[in-house]
């Protein structure tokens, strides 16, 4: 593959080199030249690849042939996202084969998908997972039979293969032209901001060991065994800027982090995400282990997209790939799924006893003529770049880290997929790069993404690359861009704890529904679950014998 020439990288990175030396960064570093301008550039190498968006659109106003073949099974599941794979899993363990998996995409995976080079592989969305809580019993079984969880230490702690978790350092953040360890800001901070600082972190630990009045943690995950104490509840009705406004949290560098965070986890600005949520993201992870710190994590080249690809090896040929399902009726005994197959370009049925939808809402509205189930849900659209380097990107201060962020950019800044393969140090990598599309309201922010040519987002990503590496010059190989238009559900005040989510979890056989949409945050445990659940109120439904993961 070609490099990118001196004079694209001067096309692409010269402004932004500049300005280097003043110290700025962040949003000062690229105002103007890159989200204004479109960031245009030279020709480099690379690819728009992403979600099949153009054959997904078809469900919502394309027109299809009547069914001709008419494939029987007793269970179907539409969607190959971590849901469906769970669901999937979870019917392959319980010795129930009767199952077919109908996903849109070429591979399953869902926002868990993940690419390959020559270089390495590399995540295109959930890049890992946090040590699990204990509440998460069905992720820890997943763990278990995959070998991620490989014992229990004297205390019960679990013991996790030192290879899935994060290799040191894992993180440092980029502010005042050098890096420094760890993301939140501690550089340069006042005394009453080191104190504010220190105030809300005691008060994330505080709700983090909070027991409510019904005997639950205040913040759990699954989301859905927390507590439902009355104060708790009221934080889902305000937005989480409210509530540091209110509870006294000022500092510019503590709002920042709070907001990235929001950013990070939910692709929607604090501003916009309900406190509870915020405040969830802080105090429901108190997942343990016998050998690693409690803030740990577990993660892949490919982040979560090895674990879809070890769920789906064990499904095999009951997947379905390039399967559009685009309408789902009930009657009789059991369900018909009619299916558009892309790869061949003909239109089969399936007849099942259950239908589990592991769709997202908005489609499952659109599969079962209801769309009264998709009020209320709204969804953030995200920009994911894989820049492949023949050289390590360096800096002033900390060294390269699993995360680098840049301290007040619009982008999230990028993971290295080398970072895990700690048998040699390499000399080149695939950083993924984030980009939340929040700086508009997510309907605008989606034109604009699917409207914008690939030279385009790739100054948008180049400019802020090489304004804080201007060392890899001449050693940027390509530049791929993955745009997901409905990345992961927004939980905006007042959605978490109100009636239209909570209705979304009642089951009408023999249509079951599973989806981190469900929960109302879209992080791997929550999807799982939601499969798993599925997959064992189908069999209970069908008189299949199991015992329980939950």
């Amino acid at each position: 593959m070609s490099r990118i020439t001196r004079k694209q990288f001067l096309a692409l990175g010269a402004a932004s080199l500049g300005l280097v030396g003043s110290g700025l960064a962040g949003r000062e570093l690229l105002a103007g030249s890159v989200l204004s301008s479109g960031g245009e550039g030279g020709a480099v190498p690379g690819e728009l690849v992403g979600a099949s968006s153009a054959i997904g659109h078809r469900l919502r106003g394309g027109t299809f042939a009547a069914p001709g073949e008419i494939l029987r099974t007793d269970i179907v599941i539409v969607g190959g996202g971590v849901a469906g794979l769970g669901a999937g899993y979870r019917l392959a363990k319980a010795g129930y084969d009767d199952f077919l998996l109908l996903d849109l995409e070429a591979a399953p995976g869902g926002n868990a998908a993940s690419g390959r080079n020559e270089v390495c592989a590399f995540p295109w969305g959930a890049h890992y997972v946090p040590l699990l809580t204990q509440e998460a019993k069905a992720v820890r079984a997943l763990f278990e039979d995959f070998g991620i969880i490989t014992g229990y230490g004297p205390t019960g702690a679990p013991v996790y293969d030192e290879y899935a978790l994060c290799a040191d350092p894992s993180e440092r953040l980029y502010r005042y032209g050098r890096w420094q360890d760890g993301l939140v800001p501690a550089i340069g901070l006042t005394a009453q901001e080191e104190t504010e600082t220190s105030r809300f972190f005691a008060t994330m630990r505080d709700f983090r060991r909070r027991v409510g009045s019904d005997g639950k943690r205040a913040f759990a995950i699954p989301l859905d065994l927390s507590s439902q104490d009355a104060d708790l509840m009221a934080l889902d009705a305000i937005a989480m800027t409210a509530w540091m406004e209110r509870e006294g949290y000022r500092s510019p560098g503590l709002a920042w982090y709070v907001d990235y965070c929001c950013r990070d986890d939910y692709g929607t600005r604090s501003k916009d995400v309900s406190a509870w949520a915020g405040i969830h993201y802080f105090a429901s992870r108190n997942g343990r282990a016998a050998d690693a710190d409690d803030q740990g994590l577990v993660t892949w080249p490919e982040g979560n997209g090895y674990l879809a690809r070890r769920l789906a090896e064990v499904l095999g040929p009951r997947v379905r790939p390039r399967a559009l399902a685009f309408s789902v009726e009930t009657g009789g005994t059991g369900v018909s799924v009619d299916v558009w197959d892309a790869a061949e370009d003909k239109t089969f049925r399936v007849e099942a006893k259950a239908v589990v939808l592991a769709t997202p809402h908005f489609v499952t509205a659109r599969l079962i003529k209801d769309a009264a189930l998709a009020a209320g849900f709204s969804y953030a659209p995200w920009a994911v770049a894989n820049i492949t380097l023949d050289s390590l990107p360096g800096g002033t201060g900390a060294g390269l880290s699993w995360d680098n962020v840049v301290f007040d950019s619009p982008l999230l800044g990028y993971v290295v997929a080398t970072h895990q393969i700690t048998q040699m140090r390499p000399t080149k990598t695939v950083l993924t790069y984030y980009w939340p599309l929040s700086h508009l309201p997510p309907e605008e922010a989606r034109r604009e993404a699917l409207a914008r040519p690939l030279p385009a987002w790739q100054g948008i990503f180049l400019k802020e690359l090489l304004a804080v590496h201007p060392e890899l010059e001449g050693h940027v190989r390509r530049v791929d861009v993955w745009v997901w238009g409905h990345a992961m559900i927004r939980p905006v005040p007042g959605f978490i704890w109100g009636a239209q989510r909570r209705a979304g979890l009642v089951q009408k056989p023999p249509v079951f529904t599973a989806h981190s949409d469900m929960s109302g945050v879209s992080i791997f445990e929550e999807a799982y679950t939601h499969g798993v659940r599925a997959a064992e109120n189908a069999m209970a439904y069908l008189s299949h014998p199991f015992e329980t993961v939950l």
